[in-house]
């Protein structure tokens, strides 16, 4: 990060809100690989914690950019997931969206697929790259809440990457937008 550019805000969505979720630990480890980077400061916002009538909507329309960690339940994303981001409404407009998914053998790509639609109809920009856990109760250490994984933290690394150039573009176009709405009013 250069010092002339602000800190990103980035939001990580909890997306599950069951009891006994397991969204909580693989939202707590992709935080903390933000953390470790200068470019980011990190809002974890838990659905199930979290107010959507202003609460959920207020952090959002705070936020950069934003990472959905997401189950995957009967081959889509959970329900409370798409309430939330229906009650973003158009604060998720311009926005970047990573995605960290977790299920059984997909892996949760298939609630991927599903929130890539639903963002683009908000004008968000799902990012491409994705991190993908199967099996994910299994794919973390309980002790550490690591990904047994080695290339976890590179996949996550190569999503936060994305982040930061998705970001830093769409903020020179929301500024460009705004200099000219002031030159035009």
């Amino acid at each position: 990060m250069s010092d002339t550019e602000p800190p990103i805000r980035l939001a990580v969505v909890v997306g599950s809100v069951r009891a006994g979720r397991f969204g909580p630990v693989v939202a707590a480890w992709f935080a903390a690989r933000a953390r470790d980077r200068t470019e980011f400061a990190v809002d974890v916002v838990d659905l199930a914690e979290t107010g959507l009538d202003t609460g959920f909507a207020a952090r959002l329309a705070a936020a950069d950019a934003v990472v959905v960690v997401t189950p995957e339940y009967n081959h889509s994303y959970p329900g409370p997931l798409k309430t939330a981001i229906d009650a973003g409404g158009g604060a998720w407009r311009g926005k970047p969206v990573g995605f960290v998914a977790y299920g059984g053998l997909s892996g949760g790509l298939r609630a991927v697929e599903h929130l890539r639609c639903v963002l683009a109809e908000l004008h968000a920009v799902g990012l491409r790259d994705t991190v993908s856990f199967h099996g994910a109760a299994g794919a973390f250490d309980p002790a550490t809440g690591r990904p047994r994984e080695a290339g976890a933290d590179a996949a996550a690394a190569v999503l936060l990457d994305g982040l930061v150039g998705w970001t830093r573009t769409l903020r020179r176009e929301r500024d460009r937008d705004r200099d000219e709405q002031g030159v035009r009013a």
